[in-house]
């Protein structure tokens, strides 16, 4: 009888536990967690935040006795070591767990900024259950507050924080909003938006400085502006979990090194989710995709390997839909556009719209887009599909909202 055991206990981690049991009705199945709470999903917090939950609304299965009628044991603690030669999984407390095959779902964690007084009181991030719970008793209506970071994780941040009523500011180091998924003309918009809405940003700043000022904390910027906040959040970015992994045999860069079946450089050893550094989806470079919809997939292909059924992920697709403040943007792809392709765009300051597309040759390689949200679906289309545009091409350059016609005319000809 194999022996599974999943370090993480995330929405990655819990698909692959359910997965397993699936694909092998016999197996022992072992997944860890590291925090008090059922598993539960991160990026459920902002909901919680905003009131349109309670913390049971977070947790990933919501009958309580899910993983015990499926016989997959939760196991409370935290990783030390992954001893491959051994198989085992050894936890701080002690515990050791022997596996025939293991799965690492561990994900990230907030990167903290090495500000001088990044560790004083009431400097928060927002990243599990408990960051939500001090959230809740100091972000109040009519707090000063300021959010470090306006990348994607902080633009979701930001929305629930906003929803709370303080009096916000944002400051992103970056010359624009979510620089990593917009361009300068989207992230403008953004911007616009959400001074529109009352929260005050500066880009292209840094804090650099934070200092107690009786109950208050007194931030000084790069520009030498000093604000004084009741409440700092910082969402600067994650990084994998993957500090365990010194001294193993297993390949880490900036995340933990997969192949298409999700294999690590340990035979019987598996990544998937925010820790896995895989193959992206048309450049052929490794990339860390943080977005769940990846992390799920990455886990089913792991744990059907794991259970001796290959499959393989054609590569991860770089992909994001974000809502900030109530305006949809979205990022597909090669956004940034690619040596001598051609790009077309459509803009509409007025009615916060845009939608620039990026091509190579006659395929629709990338796209940025504000507002359309009737195109998410076939940009996604067109892109993964890698469909052949022909003529079609010099009719989007012309007029970039006949996507649908030309998903219609090229993309379901080739599927079918």
């Amino acid at each position: 009888m194999a022996s599974h055991v999943i370090i993480g206990n995330g929405p990655a981690g819990v698909v692959a536990a359910e997965t397993l049991r699936r694909a092998d009705p016999q197996a022992e199945i072992t997944l860890i967690g590291d925090e008090a709470e059922p598993p539960y999903s991160r990026m459920a917090i902002p909901y919680l935040l905003i009131g349109k939950i309670g913390e049971a609304g977070t947790y990933l299965r919501k009958d309580a006795d899910h993983f015990e009628r499926l016989r997959i044991r939760l196991v409370h603690g935290r990783v030390k070591a992954l001893a491959t030669d051994a198989r085992t999984v050894c936890l701080v407390d002690g515990r050791v767990l022997a596996y025939d095959c293991a799965l690492i779902a561990t994900g990230a964690h907030p990167v903290r900024p090495p500000i001088p007084g990044i560790d004083s009181a009431n400097v928060l991030t927002c990243w599990t259950l408990a960051d939500a719970r001090a959230i809740a008793a100091t972000v109040t209506p009519g707090a000063r507050v300021l959010q470090m970071g306006a990348g994607f994780i902080g633009c979701i941040i930001m929305e629930s924080l906003a929803a709370r009523g303080p009096r916000l500011t944002v400051v992103e180091m970056g010359d624009r909003m979510v620089p990593r998924m917009m361009d300068e003309v989207a992230g403008a918009m953004i911007r616009r938006w959400c001074e529109e809405k009352g929260v005050s940003v500066r880009t292209g700043r840094r804090v650099v400085a934070i200092v107690a000022a009786g109950e208050a904390l007194l931030l000084t910027l790069d520009d030498g502006e000093t604000i004084e906040v009741d409440v700092l959040i910082t969402a600067t970015g994650v990084k994998p979990n993957i500090d365990f992994l010194a001294g193993s045999d297993v390949t880490v860069a900036a995340g933990v090194i997969v192949d298409d079946a999700m294999q690590t450089s340990v035979a019987g050893v598996y990544a998937a989710g925010d820790v896995a550094e895989a193959v992206e989806f048309g450049t052929g470079r490794r990339v860390v995709n943080a977005i769940q919809p990846d992390a799920v997939e990455q886990a089913r292909i792991a744990a059907l390997n794991m259970a001796g059924q290959p499959a393989t992920v054609p590569g991860t697709f770089v992909f994001n839909v974000l809502d900030t403040l109530g305006l949809i943007s979205a990022s597909f792809g090669q956004w940034q556009g690619v040596a001598g392709g051609e790009t077309a765009q459509l803009l509409d300051e007025a009615e916060y719209r845009y939608l620039r597309l990026a091509f190579a040759g006659d395929q629709l390689v990338g796209a940025n887009s504000i507002g359309h949200t009737e195109h998410i679906g076939v940009l996604r289309g067109l892109i993964q599909g890698r469909v052949r545009l022909g003529e079609w091409k010099a009719r989007l350059l012309a007029n970039p909202l006949q996507l649908s016609e030309a998903y219609l005319a090229r993309g379901l000809a080739v599927a079918h």
